[in-house]
């Protein structure tokens, strides 16, 4: 009697469910145009077959043949791996939170709830480790690419050794796409001039659609198809990305099932939401501030998740909730006006992560009704790691002045109050939703040392494989499970070699083992895990965790010398097989405990180029890099040249600079951009004026923009036709980062305009923008007084564009 697959599940043999490459799998006729391979998976690409036919003088008297077209093994499904951003795991419905995500509940009802999962703490960490199945240091990527060093666990570069999931099912005959966010291009490789090897589509992904980059707007984002930036949002108010990269994946799925039936596809879905910039719809603003979900505060806000996550079986009966810590303000203790600005940034966060779940309900539903969806593995990740507390303690209309050390009082956000998360602000919540948006548990996003920083939620399901429908696993596993969970699935082995490069061993382990209930309370196979980020530590073995006291706050952003990042920590130990929320410390009643724990750290940490430890954070992001403006003091250009990122522009930042324009004016007079970077949310621009109702047009303006805050403008005047030069020198005041200074415009010659500024954009400009030539492709620099449309265009000529830069003036940074 043959054995079915069906048969198999029913008696729970669900590990011997999964695909089997012990055999090669031939279907056809070897040698005709429709014969199909498996191939053993060891070398990839595979070595080409040996030509099998008959080649005799004549063609008449030879025999063709064609190699086999390589395909999966039979069975392999569909892989949709979804992981959300920033999220939190108490923030979710399917984890006891209050913001609906019915999407989520659905796959946790038709699979499995996984309550014991772990990031790395922080963005571009956390997606190296899950398309590689390999620590995140072991990948380059020991923290966030925007601060990479020159060590190997630290320079944000994928090593060769180290394929991806994307390689390893393409080169098995899967097609591969990648939708959302791009956090693991090295910063100083993202612009039009490569290297594309460490773009998606040179590690394993047919197709990319999303966008490069920490974050950016859903509104106006940094938009790539491949590696051609795209502008859909141009022209087309309501706009959002959100909704977009739902259509182009349904439409993905829809046409490769439509052109090839039978070729499974593997599609990561990775969106922006839910971190900042939180931009929902209106109507998902409206429905989810309707229902008044954050009205009574943060604090009480924990105790009904925490009350929910007990109700559901999220947290054992036995757990208990952490303590508030004494750095957050208690909500009775704000001011009327501070809670109402609160609840209104925590109502768009809710609204941002229903309206995502919602989208990626509509792939899901898309998959359904083509009928893939029970040869189809979902993997929906809530986050990369813990709630961002980056907001700082009273939130942000512009996430920008964070990252550049500005805290926004209370009352002056009320003036962005009206349209909160429409395309006027790039808002982040204050920090306190952060930690109670990770209920249970203690610490926020970048903290490794606590699952604040670390635990998230997943969902998994694959119908007729997973036997203890809606199941919860508490079994410890990490981000780096996921890959060889994906090749246990689909039968498909870990190569020896991929373009001829030995690979390293994967670090991660198979789930598949959960999937049985017979398995429902069996002991962890991820035994030892290991986690660092900027400093703070811990070790996970065999039910018991060291972690470091966070030395710093991650709502904070100071320039202080940070303690000694050996011996300026303290440690805590926690028994989590019995207290999962790491409540009761026991790191002074078992010191040999902690002493053990504390040896294991640093033997996993020499084994996973985690060394050297790194505790810094500004003078990293200021670290110099192997980028194309590096050691480059006068940087030459001429007509338009559009979506340079700032890693291959001239960098203004603290620093003195010349910016000379050599322009043509038609007759009758012209407007547009001239040179610009950044936008609404911080940056500048040279430009002609628009003017209105045909006035003012043609007025030589700089405009420098404050994050927002401030702006401040040089006017000149309206050029005639001809040739005209125009200049801008800046002098700042003295060394030291965001030093404000005195700038002069002149034309011809001639000295127009002198002003000077308080302070100017100490660290960075927003890293969504790009630098443009002859048009602005995003948001524009000015907000009410000389106003525009992007792009923008100048409609002169420019002949000639210099920048000089003076020598770098941080020297209050220096360490």
């Amino acid at each position: 009697m043959k054995i079915s697959r069906s048969m198999l599940a029913a008696a729970g043999l669900v590990a011997l469910s999964c695909v089997s490459a012990l055999a090669q799998q031939i279907t056809g006729v070897p040698g005709s145009p429709s014969a199909t391979t498996t191939i053993d998976g060891k070398q990839l690409p595979p070595p080409d077959p040996k030509f099998g036919g008959v080649i005799k003088e004549k063609a008449s008297e030879s025999t063709p043949w064609w190699p086999p077209r390589v395909v999966p093994p039979k069975g392999a499904p569909n892989v949709l791996l979804i992981m959300t951003d920033d999220q939190g795991f108490g923030a979710p419905s399917t984890f006891g939170g209050v913001i609906p995500t019915p999407t989520m509940d659905r796959i946790a009802r038709d699979g499995l709830r996984y309550t014991n999962f772990h990031s790395t703490s922080l963005c571009s960490p956390t997606r190296a480790a899950i398309i590689t199945g390999r620590n995140h240091h072991s990948e380059g990527y020991g923290v966030v690419g925007e601060i990479a060093t020159g060590f190997p666990g630290y320079d944000s570069i994928i090593p060769l050794e180290k394929g991806t999931i994307g390689t390893i099912l393409k080169e098995n005959g899967y097609a591969t796409a990648w939708f959302g966010k791009d956090h693991n291009t090295p910063f100083y490789q993202s612009s039009q001039a490569g290297p594309f090897d460490q773009w998606p589509n040179g590690m394993g992904f047919d197709y990319f659609y999303g966008f490069v980059g920490g974050d950016a707007s859903q509104w106006q984002p940094n938009l790539f198809r491949n590696t051609t930036a795209i502008y859909p949002f141009q022209g087309n108010p309501g706009w959002n990305l959100e909704t977009a990269m739902a259509d182009e994946a349904i439409q993905y799925i829809k046409q490769l099932k439509e052109i090839a039936p039978g070729k499974p596809w593997f599609v990561y879905y990775v969106p922006g939401a839910t971190h900042a910039p939180h931009h929902p719809t209106p109507e998902w603003t409206k429905k989810i501030s309707d229902m008044h979900l954050f009205d009574d505060g943060w604090n009480k806000l924990r105790e009904t998740i925490f009350a929910n996550q007990k109700r559901l079986g999220i947290m054992p009966d036995y757990a208990q909730l952490t303590t508030w810590p004494k750095e957050l303000p208690e909500w009775d203790s704000l001011s009327w006006d501070e809670k109402k600005l609160f609840i209104k940034q925590a109502d768009i966060y809710g609204a941002y992560l229903a309206y995502a779940d919602n989208e990626i309900g509509r792939v899901i539903q898309e998959v359904e009704d083509l009928g893939e969806l029970d040869n189809t593995l979902i993997i929906y990740i809530g986050g990369d790691n813990g709630a961002s507390a980056e907001g700082m303690l009273n939130g942000t209309p512009n996430e920008f002045t964070t990252f550049n050390g500005i805290a926004v009082p209370v009352k002056d956000q009320f003036l962005w109050y009206p349209f909160w998360g429409s395309e006027r602000t790039y808002p982040h919540f204050a920090a306190e939703w952060a930690w109670a948006l990770d209920t249970p548990f203690k610490w926020v996003k970048q903290v490794a040392s606590h699952y604040g920083g670390t635990a998230q939620g997943v969902a998994m399901s694959w119908p007729g494989h997973i036997n203890d429908v809606g199941g919860i696993r508490r079994q410890f596993s990490h981000i780096i499970d996921i890959v060889p969970t994906i090749l246990e699935a689909t039968g498909i082995p870990a190569p020896d070699t991929i373009d001829g490069i030995k690979q390293r061993p994967i670090e991660g382990v198979s789930m598949v083992y959960t999937w049985d209930k017979a398995n429902a309370d069996a002991p962890t196979r991820h035994t030892t895990q290991y986690f660092e980020m900027l400093g703070n530590r811990a070790i996970y073995n065999d039910g018991w965790l060291a972690a470091t006291t966070p030395a710093t706050l991650p709502w904070e952003l100071s320039t202080k010398t940070p303690p000694d990042v050996i011996t300026g920590y303290n440690w805590e130990l926690y028994h989590v097989q019995e207290d999962p929320t790491e409540f009761n410390d026991l790191a002074t009643k078992m010191p040999e405990k902690l002493k053990e724990m504390q040896d294991l750290f640093y033997s996993e940490a020499k084994k996973y180029d985690v060394l050297p430890l790194d505790n810094s954070t500004l003078v990293r992001w200021n670290t110099p890099r192997p980028n194309l403006t590096a050691g480059r003091t006068e940087f030459t250009y001429s007509g338009e040249l559009a979506g340079t990122p700032a890693s291959a522009a001239p960098s203004i930042l603290n620093k003195g600079y010349t910016i000379t324009a050599e322009v043509e004016i038609p007759e009758g007079g012209a407007e547009g951009m001239i040179v610009t970077e950044g936008g609404r949310f911080g940056g500048y621009g040279l430009f002609l004026s628009k003017g209105e109702f045909g006035v003012g047009r043609g007025k030589v303006v700089f405009l420098y923009n404050l994050l927002d805050l401030k702006r401040t403008m040089w006017e000149g005047p309206e050029l005639e036709a001809g040739k005209h030069t125009i200049v801008f020198d800046f002098k700042p005041d003295g060394p030291g980062l965001g030093k404000g200074g005195t700038g002069v415009l002149s034309v011809d010659g001639q000295e127009v305009a002198r002003n000077s500024m308080e302070h100017t954009t100490p660290i960075t400009f927003p890293e969504d923008e790009t630098f443009d030539i002859g048009e602005d492709t995003r948001t524009g620099v000015a907000l009410v007084e000389y106003r525009y449309d992007v792009p923008f265009k100048f409609t002169g000529k420019i002949d000639k564009l210099t920048f000089k830069l003076e020598p770098e003036q941080d020297t209050e940074a220096k360490p």
